[in-house]
C-alpha cells in the first residue's frame, strides 16, 4: 500500500524546515529506507534544494530534488512572475506523485509558511490537500510561536489537521517562552503529536546532531505517526 507523502510546512519563513526535512531523510535512510525529499520550488537561491540532495547522498539530483528555482528571495510566486515562468498546482502535482511509487517515504519541503503562495492560486494548504499528505509543521520555540501555530493548525483542512505533528526546533539561545512553550500547545493540540528538537548547532554535524538517543526517540516518534 502506497504511503501518503509528509509534507514539511511551517508556522513562518525561517522556522527550520529544510533543517528538520534534511534530518529526518537522514536518520530514515540509517533506518534502511528509501527516501525521497523534494523540495519542488526555491526562490533566492539553491541552498535548501542543495541541503537536501546532501541529506539524500545523491539518490535524487538537485533538479529532481527542485525542478523550479529563481533568483529573487521573495515570495516564489513573484520570483516565478519576474522570470516569466509561472508554475501552476498540476504542474507541481505531477512532479511530485511519481516519487511514491519508487520510495517507502517521500518528503516534501514547502516554501515558508503553509499559506505563502507557490505557484499560480496554490500554496502548500493546496497541495496537501491533493496529495492527502500528513502535515509536518516545524516552528521556532520561542515567544510568539503558540498564535502562530494555532492560527496555522486553524488553516488546514480538517483532515489534514487530524493528522498533524507539530515540531518545535529549539533556538540557540532560550526565551522566556521556551520551556513552557510545549505545555501550553498541550493545551490546545494532541500532545503525543507535538516534538521538540534541541538545538542542532551552526553549521550542523549531521553525524553528531543524530547521535543522542533524545533526538533518535523523537524522530522515532514522528515516522511512527506514519504506520
Amino acid at each position: 500500500m502506497k504511503r501518503a507523502p509528509w509534507f514539511v510546512t511551517a508556522s513562518g519563513t525561517g522556522a527550520g524546515k529544510t533543517t528538520f526535512t534534511a534530518l529526518l531523510a537522514r536518520f530514515l535512510r540509517q533506518q534502511g529506507h528509501r527516501v525521497a525529499a523534494l523540495k519542488p520550488i526555491c526562490s533566492g537561491g539553491r541552498a535548501d534544494a542543495r541541503e537536501l540532495a546532501a541529506a539524500l547522498g545523491g539518490q535524487l539530483t538537485l533538479d529532481e530534488i527542485n525542478p523550479w528555482h529563481f533568483r529573487a528571495p521573495i515570495a516564489p510566486v513573484l520570483a516565478a512572475r519576474r522570470e516569466h515562468q509561472p508554475v501552476s498546482r498540476d504542474q507541481i502535482l505531477r512532479h511530485i506523485r511519481p516519487w511514491q511509487k519508487r520510495f517507502d517515504w517521500v518528503l516534501v519541503e514547502g516554501a515558508g509558511g503553509l499559506l505563502s503562495p507557490l505557484g499560480e492560486a496554490t500554496d502548500s494548504r493546496d497541495l496537501i490537500a491533493a496529495l492527502r499528505a500528513r502535515p509536518i509543521i516545524v516552528a521556532p520555540n520561542r515567544l510568539g510561536v503558540i498564535n502562530d501555530l494555532r492560527l496555522t493548525l486553524a488553516a488546514l483542512p480538517a483532515a489534514a489537521r487530524a493528522q498533524a505533528a507539530i515540531v518545535l526546533m529549539s533556538p540557540a539561545q532560550a526565551d522566556a517562552a521556551t520551556p513552557a512553550n510545549a505545555a501550553l500547545l498541550a493545551e490546545y493540540f494532541d500532545a503525543r503529536r507535538s516534538f521538540r528538537l534541541p538545538w542542532l548547532g551552526q553549521p550542523i554535524d549531521w553525524a553528531a546532531a543524530l547521535r543522542p538517543a533524545r533526538v533518535r526517540q523523537t524522530l522515532h516518534g514522528i515516522i511512527g505517526l506514519g504506520d
